[in-house]
């Protein structure tokens, strides 16, 4: 089959590669770009395992042609700390307020509620939970997740975590 070029900005930095027209985002980023952080979960956009941010906007990956994706910008979880390592306020959430269990949904339960803080900075719980619907998670009972949320909407916001849960 013939392949055709894509190039696109991953966190940042330019990659390039060489796809089948048939190739999923999400096997384009963890095979060709090995960036395992986003899970092959449904494929059938369901569980939200696979969420990135692509142009500003959230975008299950496993139902895009990588070919689709030709010209964007990518945000997955490995770019979601900062260059020295220092966890972003979702991650610095997620490990606080154990936000996480097994860990297979967290990539793209974190890359989603990014998206959801740069839409909505001081969300409440019940935008919270309508904001992540999309992202399945079956440990958690989600109750920590929403914690792990508004703890990092709080410090982005410069704000005492107690009262932005009250």
């Amino acid at each position: 089959m013939a392949k055709t070029h894509v190039k696109m900005m991953v966190n940042g930095a330019e990659v390039e590669g060489l796809v089948e027209p048939r190739t999923l985002l999400i096997h384009f980023i963890r095979e060709k770009l090995l960036l395992t952080g986003a899970h092959i979960g449904c494929e059938t956009t369901h569980c939200g395992a696979c969420t990135v941010d692509i142009d500003g906007r959230s975008v299950k990956s496993c139902t895009l042609f990588a070919v689709q994706a030709n010209g964007t910008e990518i945000l997955t979880i490995e770019g979601m700390a900062s260059a020295d390592g220092t966890l972003s306020a979702l991650q610095e959430g997620f490990r606080q307020m154990h936000g996480l269990q097994c860990g297979f949904c967290t990539p793209g339960m974190i890359v989603r509620a990014h998206r959801l803080l740069q839409e909505n900075p001081n969300p409440t719980e019940e935008e919270i939970r309508f904001g992540i619907a999309g992202n399945l998670c079956r440990c958690t009972g989600y109750q920590n997740i929403v914690k792990a949320i508004q703890y990092a909407a709080a410090k982005i916001n410069g704000t005492d975590f107690q009262e932005a849960a009250e």
